[in-house]
């Protein structure tokens, strides 16, 4: 998916969110206790709603994403002084081998046509015994793919590249060399996989 369209969306996208404030809330709660003390990343950050809302329990966060308009609306506001906001490639990082103890990436690997090239760096930048945290909109079943709020979004431009469900999901995460330590499906306009994970071994 191009930059140009999340430029286009970077004004609006917090507001489209709040439609999924259950979801969201979910993940605030549940990454900020377990970034408690950490160097995190995070890519594709859009906004920063993430960062900022977590940033009261890491040691430092560096949120990232593609899109400069996002991240331009990322540092409005008030940025918390551990909050760093960058414009980075998730899938060709700048950052050294084993910088982080936490990569979070929240939403994204489902619209990004080479997800596993992701996790290659995602993998490269974490301390070894690193979590990698990756929330993910899924599809609730096989059959049916895609529901109306899936379908306004590709009308607006925004798609998804990949239309998991949560085994479908889980079974591409395992196979790319992942281990699911915690995970959750949390109902919205579009159900979310909360999951947790460290490195397992790849089939």
């Amino acid at each position: 998916m191009s930059k140009t369209i999340w430029d286009k969306f970077a004004p609006i996208y917090s507001l489209t969110m709040k439609s999924q404030k259950n979801i969201y809330n979910y993940m605030y709660s549940h990454i900020g206790e377990v970034v408690t003390g950490k160097r995190v990343l995070e890519l594709a950050t859009g906004p920063g709603m993430i960062a900022k809302n977590v940033a009261w329990s890491a040691k430092t966060i560096v949120a990232t994403d593609f899109s400069p308009d996002m991240i331009a609306q990322a540092k409005k506001g008030k940025v918390p002084e551990n909050v760093t906001f960058e414009i980075a490639d998730a899938s060709d990082l700048q950052y050294e081998d084993k910088s982080f103890d936490i990569v979070i990436i929240a939403n994204a690997l489902h619209v990004v046509p080479n997800p596993e090239k992701v996790l290659l760096e995602i993998d490269r930048v974490l301390v070894n015994d690193g979590l990698l945290i990756c929330p993910t909109f899924i599809h609730r079943t096989a059959e049916k793919k895609e529901n109306l709020w899936a379908k306004i979004l590709r009308l607006v431009g925004i798609h998804f590249e990949h239309q998991w469900t949560a085994k479908e999901f889980s079974d591409f995460i395992e196979s790319n060399g992942w281990k699911i330590t915690a995970c959750e499906v949390v109902p919205g306009r579009i159900d979310l996989m909360y999951a947790e994970c460290m490195r397992g071994e790849k089939q």
